[in-house]
């Protein structure tokens, strides 16, 4: 057999065109890949489809079989579903950047150097200070989540022990819209827990 081939090769070898490969014998259709593959999964969908479809024809049989013995109205109402849940809240907005760093800053202001409120508001708007829109200086003031007693307290110790003010005059330095500008509320509570 192999001197058959071989010889049926040389043949082969001395007729073809210079510059032709030797082609290989054809596969029949059905030995094929892009035939293979493709019945697979088809086989495979209706072998599924086969699996669930026989509960229902059989349910399906018996309701046709009900249906036309006894063809009744129907006086069972219909299922009700149930009702739907309340669509949910809208995204809250975005704040803007300008908005978010004001806040940070003013968080500065109120955590390091125990500004009051109106303090705060007036740095972040400042052209010597934060220079922000007067929008979102308000955004940071609303949504700092500072204790002014708590600062104004802080800002009368500093008062007592590097000027050696009296209470009097460190409450009149509070309250001052040239110095600390804290609420009279504010600045009395602070002299009233200075303490010595």
């Amino acid at each position: 057999m192999s001197t058959c081939n071989s010889q049926l090769g040389r043949h082969w070898q001395q007729t073809r065109p210079q510059g032709q490969q030797p082609q290989k014998p054809k596969r029949p259709f059905w030995k094929k890949k892009r035939f293979i593959l493709p019945t697979s999964v088809v086989t495979a969908i209706l072998a599924i489809a086969g699996c669930g479809g026989g509960s229902s024809s059989g349910s399906s049989v018996d309701t046709t079989s009900a249906s036309s013995a006894a063809p009744a109205p129907s006086t069972a109402a219909a299922p009700v579903a149930p009702p739907a849940a309340p669509p949910p809240p809208p995204p809250a907005p975005k704040v803007p950047a300008e908005y978010q760093s004001a806040l940070k800053q003013a968080e500065s202001y109120s955590n390091m150097m125990h500004m009051s409120k109106q303090g705060i508001y007036d740095q972040l708007t400042s052209p010597y200070g934060g220079k922000f829109a007067p929008e979102a200086a308000q955004y940071a003031v609303d949504n700092l989540k500072a204790d002014y007693n708590a600062n104004a307290l802080a800002s009368a110790k500093s008062y007592q022990e590097t000027m050696n003010m009296s209470p009097v005059a460190i409450y009149d330095q509070l309250v001052s819209p040239y110095g600390g500008k804290f609420t009279a509320a504010e600045a009395q509570y602070a002299v009233d827990h200075l303490g010595g």
